[in-house]
């Protein structure tokens, strides 16, 4: 290996205009690869979700060294979108890279224009909302709900519309009226279920947890990061369940909920004896 491609190994300038090099080629109409040429906005559009979600995943396992794979994955994405933009004559790579450059510089007066770094962390964030409610009204988003994306996880998009409505005043005062809240739907769930139809069960199940994210909001929990170690560790339990099963060449189909139940509680107990 030449000096020069050590050197262009190294240099993010360079690997980004061949990754850009490279995306041009895939989506050659004439020699680039049919399953690239074929993909739209949508199409892409939930790789690009579920690789934000593998880089998470990745920082939560503390997998360093799959990350730098994972970012450049969803570094892919971005990639992939600007391609497809840039053939339709609507923006290309360098206007994303632009864009973001210049809203950082815009969003942080204290450290590129002539504003005092000496703030507190509450009044730095109150400068940010106001910034931002500043480039809301230059895109005519005049709704204190104006501008929450629709395309984000349910619960994150609850959280953002409540942090939206406390700003301007629209909250409970603590958790604990969020808990009197929880009660009042869990009953009116109850309600639904015995005596309306299945829309209105629906709709009442999406009420609390709307109310779950309000509490989660107000513990200062992110619902989606307790919801996927909640699936994790049902799934480390319950794969305890099936190794011991397996042990004694079985299958859960082969046991009860007994069982099971006793199974999952001890799995439950070594993991809190190894902390």
């Amino acid at each position: 290996m030449t000096d020069q491609a050590r050197d262009d190994i190294r240099d993010p300038a360079a690997q980004i205009v061949r990754l850009i090099d490279i995306m041009a080629a895939l989506r050659d109409p004439r020699t680039g690869c049919p399953w690239d040429i074929e993909q739209d906005f949508a199409s892409i559009a939930p790789y690009t979700i579920e690789e934000a979600h593998e880089v998470e995943d990745a920082i939560q396992r503390q997998a360093w060294d799959e990350l730098p794979g994972e970012l450049g994955d969803l570094l892919l994405q971005v990639v992939f979108h600007a391609q497809m933009a840039r053939e339709a004559g609507m923006f290309d790579f360098a206007d994303c890279a632009a864009a973001i450059a210049d809203k950082l510089v815009f969003r942080h007066p204290h450290v590129f224009g002539s504003e005092s770094r000496d703030k507190s962390a509450e009044q730095q964030v109150r400068d940010w909302e106001a910034i931002k409610a500043v480039e809301r009204a230059g895109k005519a988003e005049r709704g204190t709900l104006d501008g929450v994306a629709l395309g984000l996880p349910a619960l994150t998009r609850a959280v953002k519309l409540q942090n939206r409505a406390a700003r301007v005043g629209f909250d409970w005062p603590g958790p604990e009226d969020v808990l009197d809240k929880i009660a009042e739907e869990t009953a009116e769930l109850v309600e639904a279920r015995d005596d309306l139809g299945p829309d209105a069960l629906e709709e009442e199940f999406g009420d609390l947890l709307f109310v779950m994210a309000n509490l989660a909001r107000h513990l200062k929990i992110d619902p989606e990061l307790a919801l996927r170690r909640a699936n994790a560790k049902f799934t480390r339990r319950f794969q305890a369940i099936e190794a011991a099963l397996a042990a004694q060449g079985r299958r859960p189909e082969d046991s009860d909920l007994a069982e099971m139940d006793g199974l999952w509680n001890r799995a439950k107990a070594a993991e809190k004896a190894a902390g």
